[in-house]
C-alpha cells in the first residue's frame, strides 16, 4: 500500500509540475509575441544578380582596392587608407559586404538551406573581418581578410553563378 501511495504523489507532483511549466510557457509567448507584431514586415525587392552589381561587388573592390602593394620598373607602392575619412569608406564598404551577405539570406533568394547557407554566412564573417581591421585601421589586417572575401565570393561563383 505504500509504494502506491508514494506513486500517487510522485505522479501528482509530476502533474502539477508539467501544469506550471505549460502556464510559463504561454506567458513567455505572450511576452515574446507584442515584439515580434511590431517588427516591420521585410519584403525582398532586389535579385541576388541586383545585390551583387549593386552591393557586393562594389563593396568587395572597395576593400580589395584599398591596400595593396603595387610594384612596377618605377618602384614599390604601397596602398592603404590614410585619413579617418578614407578609413570610414572601407569601414562602410565592409559593412555592406557583411549586409550584402544577410540579403543573399532573405526570402526566396536562399537558393538552399546547405551550401547557400554557408557560402552567405562566410561573406558575412569575412565582411566582419575586414570591418574590424579598418575600425582598428589595421592594414595588414585589412589585406588578410581579402583572402576570406575572395574565397567565399569563388565559392559561390562556382556553385551558383549563372549567365
Amino acid at each position: 500500500m505504500r509504494t502506491v501511495h508514494w506513486l500517487f504523489i510522485v505522479s501528482t507532483a509530476l502533474f502539477v509540475s508539467g501544469i506550471a511549466f505549460v502556464i510559463a510557457a504561454e506567458r513567455s509567448t505572450q511576452r515574446a509575441a507584442p515584439a515580434a507584431a511590431s517588427a516591420p514586415v521585410t519584403t525582398p525587392v532586389a535579385s541576388v544578380r541586383q545585390i551583387m552589381n549593386g552591393i557586393i561587388g562594389p563593396a568587395a573592390k572597395a576593400v580589395f582596392a584599398s591596400v595593396g602593394i603595387i610594384v612596377t620598373d618605377a618602384g614599390t607602392e604601397e596602398r592603404q587608407p590614410r585619413t579617418d575619412a578614407e578609413w570610414e569608406a572601407v569601414a562602410d564598404s565592409a559593412a555592406a559586404l557583411s549586409e550584402g551577405g544577410n540579403l543573399l539570406l532573405m526570402g526566396r533568394r536562399a537558393v538552399d538551406k546547405g551550401n547557400w547557407a554557408k557560402i552567405s554566412q562566410d561573406l558575412i564573417d569575412a565582411g566582419q573581418v575586414a570591418l574590424k581591421a579598418a575600425q582598428a585601421q589595421d592594414a595588414d589586417g585589412l589585406l588578410r581578410s581579402g583572402e576570406a572575401i575572395n574565397e567565399s565570393c569563388d565559392n559561390c561563383h562556382q556553385g551558383y553563378m549563372r549567365e
